[in-house]
């Protein structure tokens, strides 16, 4: 009997995980062998070009390079500020004396059971608990860059553009990751209403991160030959 009652929970929510999942590995392998199709490849690829221009003419375009890196960091700071507000409510329904799959007994598909919800409740929990995590790792290396891309330009110092580089870059990738973190959640919060609609919702998230992951026209793409090696532009 007890199987009945989550033989959905068990098949449709791994299920919808796993389809997730298998796009952005696709999304990671195409970023590594061909960036220029994916918005993330490109994006990073003006990154590195944005901060040796900054870095340049630092005197001229500070303001424009700190105007620049604390909207990034108003982003992160947003995101992580609500990730850890819907932590800490999920947090105080979890551990409160009412029961929560008070507000699911009339749930239609999948199971309801005290176990059941406790297990969507934990899984939001923690889903947000991590893209908290990374937006806050986030935020630390956009600020060493605001800090670092103003430093007088000296032969002895350390503080390269390829170093601010890096740092912009993990920056980013985190800022990344604790976003899809966050929509992952969406599917999981519609999981308290049973497991059909997680795995529509995944079904219906890959469709949309594609077009916005990937490039459809290849806008001023073409390829120049410099001392024989062939490079996109």
């Amino acid at each position: 009997m007890e199987w009945r009652k989550c033989y959905l929970d068990v098949i449709l929510v791994p299920l919808g995980f796993l389809l997730t999942i298998s796009y952005h590995l696709y999304l990671w392998h195409k970023v590594r062998t061909q960036p220029f199709t994916t918005t993330i490849g490109r994006n990073a690829h003006g990154r590195r070009f944005w901060v040796g221009a900054m870095m340049k003419d630092i005197d001229r375009k500070n303001i424009v390079a700190v105007q620049t890196l604390r909207n990034l960091i108003m982003g992160s700071t947003l995101m992580a500020t609500t990730s850890i507000l819907v932590s800490a409510g999920l947090g105080a329904v979890i551990s409160s004396t009412y029961s929560v799959k008070k507000p699911v007994n009339d749930t239609i598909y999948g199971a309801h059971g005290e176990f059941m919800v406790a297990l969507k409740y934990v899984a939001l929990l923690t889903v947000f608990l991590f893209s908290f995590f990374c937006h806050s790792l986030s935020i630390r290396f956009l600020n060493q860059v605001c800090i670092l891309i103003c430093v007088p330009q000296d032969p002895m110092c350390m503080v390269t553009a390829d170093y601010l580089t890096e740092l912009l870059e993990k920056g980013s990738l985190l800022n990344t990751i604790g976003n899809r973190l966050f929509y992952a959640a969406i599917p999981l919060l519609l999981w308290i209403f049973g497991p059909v609609l997680v795995f529509l919702c995944f079904a219906s998230m890959v469709p949309v991160f594609y077009n916005l992951d990937f490039i459809m026209c290849n806008y001023g793409q073409g390829k120049v030959e410099e001392n024989g090696n062939k490079e996109f532009v």
